[in-house]
C-alpha cells in the first residue's frame, strides 16, 4: 500500500471516449486511477501513460464488469495499493444498435446481456466499493446514463430500457449509501465518440454531427471531455447533492429548434 495523499479513482469501460476522458481529467487533479477495459488493451495503456504523464499512479484492470469477481478484484485491487477509494464512475457499457420498428431485431438474449452490463454491472461495482468508502466516511459514486433512459430514444430499445433501470437505480441507492457516500447519474445525448460512430458509416456519421447540432439549443454534439467534465462535477463539487440524473445533451431533451435561417436548411432536410 502507497502512503500518499492522493485520491484514488474507479474509472469503468475507461480505455477510451468519456471513461479515458474521465480518467484524464482525475489524473490531472491529483487523482490516482484504475483504468478498466474488456477488449481494447492497447487503447487502455495508451490512456494510462496519459495518465502517468499528468503524474497519476495507475493500475490497468482487465475485466468485464458483468462478472462480479472482476468488479471485486478490481476494487480490491485499488485498496491494496492505495488503501482507500474515493470516487468511482461508472462508465462501461453495453448496446446493440437496432431501429426501433425492428421490434425482432432484439432478442432476450440482447436484453439481458445490456442489462448484465449496465445495471448488474454498476450495482455490483458499486456494492465492490461502497464498504471501503463507507469505513473512510466519505465517498462519491457518478453513473454514465443516458437521455435514452429519459426520452426513451436511444440506440436500441433494449439500451434506452436499461438506462431507465440505471436511473432508478441510481435514486434508490442514494437512500442506502449516505450519508458517507454520494451517488449520481449523468444523461448524455450523442456524444463525438466512437461508440456512435460504431452504429454508423463514416458519412453518415458526419451527416448526423451537422443534423444533431443544428436542432438542439446550444447547436453543438458535445466531446468526450465535456461529458467528463459533469462526471468529475459530481465527483468533486455536488457537495449536497444525491440520487440525482443530470441530463447533459445541449439542450436536446428540450425538444428541437423551430427552423430559422441558421438551421433551416439541415432542418429540412430532416
Amino acid at each position: 500500500m502507497t502512503d500518499h495523499a492522493r485520491k484514488a479513482a474507479l474509472i469503468t469501460g475507461s480505455a477510451t471516449g468519456v471513461g479515458a476522458a474521465t480518467a484524464l481529467m482525475l489524473a490531472q487533479r491529483d487523482c490516482d486511477v484504475v483504468i478498466n477495459y474488456t477488449r481494447s488493451e492497447a487503447e487502455a495503456e495508451d490512456t494510462a501513460q496519459r495518465c502517468r504523464a499528468a503524474g497519476a499512479e495507475v493500475i490497468v484492470y482487465q475485466g468485464d464488469v458483468a462478472e462480479d469477481a472482476a468488479c471485486r478484484g478490481m476494487a480490491q485491487a485499488a485498496i491494496d495499493k492505495w488503501g482507500r477509494i474515493d470516487y468511482l464512475v461508472n462508465n462501461a457499457a453495453k448496446t446493440k444498435f437496432n431501429p426501433y420498428e425492428d421490434l425482432d431485431g432484439l432478442s432476450a438474449e440482447d436484453f439481458l446481456g445490456i442489462y448484465k452490463v449496465n445495471v448488474v454491472g454498476t450495482y455490483q461495482m458499486v456494492r465492490a466499493v461502497a464498504p471501503q468508502m463507507k469505513k473512510q466516511g466519505r465517498g462519491a459514486i457518478v453513473n454514465n446514463s443516458s437521455i435514452g433512459g429519459i426520452t426513451g430514444i436511444a440506440s436500441s430499445m433494449a439500451y434506452a430500457a436499461s438506462k431507465a433501470a440505471l436511473n432508478m437505480m441510481t435514486q434508490s441507492l442514494s437512500l442506502v449509501l449516505g450519508p458517507e457516500i454520494r451517488i449520481n447519474a449523468v444523461a448524455p445525448g450523442a456524444i463525438q465518440t466512437r461508440w456512435l460512430q460504431a452504429g454508423m458509416t463514416p458519412e453518415q456519421y458526419q451527416a448526423f454531427l451537422v443534423n444533431a447540432a443544428a436542432y438542439v439549443p446550444l447547436q453543438v454534439v458535445p466531446t468526450a471531455e465535456q461529458i467528463a467534465e459533469a462526471l468529475v462535477w459530481f465527483l468533486e463539487g455536488a457537495s449536497v447533492i444525491t440520487g440525482e440524473v443530470l441530463m447533459v445533451d445541449a439542450g436536446l431533451h428540450c425538444g428541437r429548434l423551430p427552423p430559422s435561417s441558421s438551421n433551416k436548411a439541415t432542418w429540412e432536410k430532416k
